[in-house]
């Protein structure tokens, strides 16, 4: 039970404030190489690649990151990714807002074993993670935003639940480590299209939106 090269205008293909009451989608925003890892990007985990994003987005990579953020009401998260976050992201007060935002949004952390979270603002889900991420959907008016989080994101993927994918390429092969698409095992086709592709100095920014109607 619950105990976060088309495009000429930064941020656009994230629909801000543009739903109703009920409507909420779930975003699942990466990191990537170009071999479909999402290991680590950050370089903390032991054995995991490090340094892989080293690359220049420039300030319009960081805008983009910021519209996404700023299009959410909510962020689920696994606990690898929360754990890593709530040790930087109180102690950071950048003039962007980003910092102040991520610590001021509703957290969701999918855990059975935390039950004092300290990083203000976050739930606990102990039940079945994709159950209690779906009903968010009717609790919020925009984007449920999930960041990092490769298992939880695989485990929403498997269940068809992903509403829209927001990759940051780098042009880096890493050889291991996780993917954002192993072996679903979907029972059909997941259809997505391609609302937004764009150079953003040495990385690409691609937004999928999920094809429902086709899929």
């Amino acid at each position: 039970m619950i105990a976060g090269q088309q495009a000429s205008v930064p941020g656009e293909g994230l629909r801000e404030a543009r739903k109703d009451s009920g409507d909420g989608k779930i975003v699942a925003t990466e990191f990537i190489g170009l071999d479909g890892i999402v290991e680590d990007p950050g370089g903390a985990e032991a054995g995991a690649p490090a340094g892989w994003t080293a690359f220049d987005r420039g300030a319009e990579g960081d805008h983009l990151k910021m519209a996404e953020l700023d299009a959410a009401d909510a962020q689920p998260l696994g606990r690898v990714t929360y754990d890593g976050f709530a040790a930087a992201w109180p102690a950071i007060d950048d003039a962007a807002g980003f910092g102040a935002k991520m610590n001021a949004m509703p957290k969701y952390v999918v855990s059975k074993t935390l039950h004092d979270p300290v990083w203000n603002n976050t739930t606990v889900l102990s039940g079945d993670p994709a159950a209690e991420i779906t009903a968010l959907k009717d609790k919020v008016a925009r984007d449920i935003l999930v960041a990092g989080s490769s298992r939880l994101v695989h485990l929403l993927a498997a269940r068809d639940l992903v509403d829209q994918y927001n990759l940051m390429i780098f042009p880096v092969l890493l050889g291991s480590g996780r993917r954002l698409f192993p072996d679903a095992r979907l029972e059909v086709p997941a259809r997505f299209t391609a609302t937004t592709v764009k150079q953003v100095r040495d990385v690409l920014w691609v937004v999928l939106e999920r094809d429902r109607a086709n899929s």
